[in-house]
């Protein structure tokens, strides 16, 4: 089964090219999203996702994301980064994007 990759559009700068991303990101990107109403992020519409500048940083900086298990939220686990996640990381900080889809390409 050949997959579609995804593209990854800025909403918060729409003026910036979508990103071009693997399909598997469309279940990845909840591992960076921020939880909407929580602090000061906002609520976004169906299959958009904020992601915080300052945790960006801080996964650039330590090359890992750590998740928190849905059944035990004691149980947590830290994953590497790829080098699609570096890349589309380095991306959303070069552009200050925080607000972005998640379309098919094409």
């Amino acid at each position: 089964m050949l997959l579609m990759p995804i593209q990854v559009v800025p909403i918060d700068h729409p003026e910036v090219s979508a990103f071009d991303m693997s399909d598997r990101f469309r279940h990845e990107v909840t591992y960076f999203m921020s939880v909407p109403g929580e602090g000061d992020t906002p609520t976004v519409g169906e299959n958009e996702y904020w992601i915080r500048r300052e945790n960006a940083l801080q996964w650039m900086d330590d090359g890992v994301v750590e998740i928190v298990s849905p059944l035990d939220s004691t149980a947590k686990a830290e994953i590497e980064l790829s080098e699609e996640h570096e890349a589309w990381l380095e991306w959303m900080l070069e552009h200050e994007i925080q607000h972005i889809r998640l379309s098919s390409a094409g």
